[in-house]
């Protein structure tokens, strides 16, 4: 890039306050940064860095309550801070564009996709409805999304998540603008779609000829699509330079603590004379699809078809695959919590035919920890609420006192304070969320639990520490876990034995060393390509949605 060109958006000195009341937070705190033309530049940072709030500022899409103590957003010579509405609403959508992380809540529910992609286009162009049309399908082919034609009078939850994070790219590209703005856009998916979403945003780019401000806390794909990055902590940039020279040679110590965050570590050794807690044989899970007037069952979804398993006490069965594979449906049925075929025995006892009265006894030793810990927390109950109701249930015997003492102990096993349980969910972040998930089943002395996807919703260095936590608890009890998800590396870290499933079918099952090392299946290479070696979709050799 030519000294003597201007950068495409220069960011001089810019804060952030959020007042709310008498309380004022300084959410950005004199910040400087440039995008250069067809440059892609990353912030990244965990949550609460202001890495989003940075974004939302050049598009001044910013809350009522947010005000600028200091700063300019240069873009095309004017100061963005100051323009009026009818300038912003000119480069919104137009000159510059923004997809955000989660496209099901960025997406209408109540409009087709023709409408919501044909919408952008109508607002910055004369074109008429023939136009729009011919302009939509060729954005919705452009960013691959199958049989466009058929898709446009699809609505968003109709679906795949790959499938709708192209349809919020075809939008933000409606216009052809000079700048997008991508705020953690692969972070909900599956990492070979992710591969693939990366792979079509360079490609716009070239093709566009755009410029990318991409904003995220995974470093992998940092450095594999930025030129230049930014580390933010706390409202500030810690360190910026050229990606290659910031990964290699990281000078400040937020920076280091960043790059070594992914989840290491490795597996307890495999034992072969501990106890069997869970077996499963030949294991079916169909849902009959039912149709016609007289809903005659025609067919079968088979979410999962013929699973044999095995784990035993201390030991961790990961289970991988892509969304819509069966691995959910897999732990659920395993918990009888869902009807399946075939024989599920739990320590040497079949349970497969007990019904919901037979399996309460055994739910103490049996225990769930879901994806979403705010999801999975009542927001009207307090965390020590939370964790006892178990404890109420199987534990009748137990007055207040003590369940507040059990309630208290297990906290502080899974790194937080006893004196925290008077507090509510949305006083914690979201790792302290999660280990409340965590406490929630330990609290029972389980000696088995289903983690469905519990890291994919933290921060790396979050991640980190509740792969460390999980590995701690289970070498303190010996528990078993079925570890469910679709982030290759914490699966590595945890996981003895590994089953990779795909459309309900177990395609390789092996373990863990054998796994990751000397993948067989095809299906297998291509997810280990797109998750650990940050190879694009098309050397991974995976198949477009």
């Amino acid at each position: 890039m030519s000294s003597t060109q201007s950068p495409l958006v220069d960011v001089r000195d810019l804060s952030i306050d959020f007042t709310q009341g008498d309380t004022v937070t300084h959410a950005v705190k004199n910040i400087s940064f440039h995008i250069d033309k067809g440059e892609t530049v990353a912030i990244v940072g965990e949550s609460g860095s202001g890495k989003t709030v940075s974004a939302l500022a050049i598009m001044q899409l910013l809350a009522a309550s947010a005000s600028h103590p200091s700063g300019k957003i240069i873009f095309e010579g004017n100061d963005l801070i100051t323009a009026d509405d009818a300038q912003l609403r000119d480069m919104r959508g137009n000159k510059i564009s923004m997809i955000f992380q989660e496209p099901m809540t960025s997406l209408n529910p109540l409009h087709t996709i023709e409408r919501q992609i044909g919408e952008m286009i109508t607002l910055h162009s004369g074109l008429d409805d023939a136009g729009v049309r011919e302009r939509v399908l060729y954005l919705m082919n452009r960013v691959g999304i199958r049989d466009a034609e058929s898709r446009l009078d699809s609505y968003p939850h109709q679906l795949s998540g790959g499938q709708r994070q192209r349809v919020m790219i075809a939008m933000s590209l409606a216009n052809e603008p000079d700048l997008l703005i991508a705020d953690e856009p692969t972070t909900a998916l599956d990492v070979t779609i992710q591969a693939q979403i990366l792979e079509l945003l360079n490609e716009l780019k070239d093709e566009f000829g755009m410029s990318i401000l991409l904003i995220t806390h995974d470093l992998g794909i940092v450095r594999k699509m930025a030129s230049r990055v930014y580390v933010m902590s706390q409202g500030e940039v810690v360190e910026h330079g050229e990606a290659e020279r910031v990964f290699t040679t990281p000078e400040h110590p937020y920076t280091q603590h960043l790059l070594a965050s992914e989840p290491s570590g490795n597996p307890p050794p495999p034992d072969l004379s501990a106890p069997v807690l869970v077996e499963t044989e030949d294991l079916k899970v169909w849902f009959p699809i039912k149709t016609g007037f007289f809903r005659k069952t025609t067919g079968h979804v088979k979410a999962v078809n013929g699973l044999s398993l095995k784990l035993r006490a201390g030991q961790t069965l990961g289970v991988v695959g892509e969304s819509g594979s069966g691995k959910t449906t897999l732990g659920l049925a395993i918990l009888r919590l869902i009807s399946s075929e075939g024989p599920i025995s739990w320590k040497g006892q079949r349970i497969d035919g007990y019904d919901s009265h037979a399996m309460r006894p055994l739910r103490r030793e049996m225990q769930v920890v879901f994806q979403d810990p705010y999801g999975s927390l009542s927001p009207r109950l307090s965390i020590g609420q939370i964790i006892e109701e178990g404890l109420i249930i199987q534990n009748p015997e137990l007055d207040y006192d003590e369940r507040r003492d059990r309630v208290s102990q297990t906290l502080e096993e899974v790194g937080l304070l006893a004196e925290q349980q008077d507090r509510y969910p949305h006083e914690f972040s979201g790792g302290q969320r999660q280990r409340i998930a965590i406490a929630r089943a330990m609290v029972l002395e389980p000696r088995f639990i289903m983690l469905d996807e519990p890291t994919s919703a933290l921060d790396m260095s979050v991640q980190s520490q509740i792969v460390d936590l999980l590995r701690d608890l289970q070498e303190r009890h010996n528990l078993g876990y079925l570890f469910i998800s679709h982030d290759l590396k914490v699966v590595r870290a945890l996981s003895n034995e590994v089953i990779v499933m795909r459309q309900g079918e177990v395609v390789e099952q092996g373990s863990g060393q054998d796994i990751f090392e000397r993948p067989e299946h095809p299906y297998t290479q291509a997810l280990l390509a797109a998750a650990l070696h940050h190879k694009t979709a098309s050397d991974a050799g995976v198949v477009s949605e």
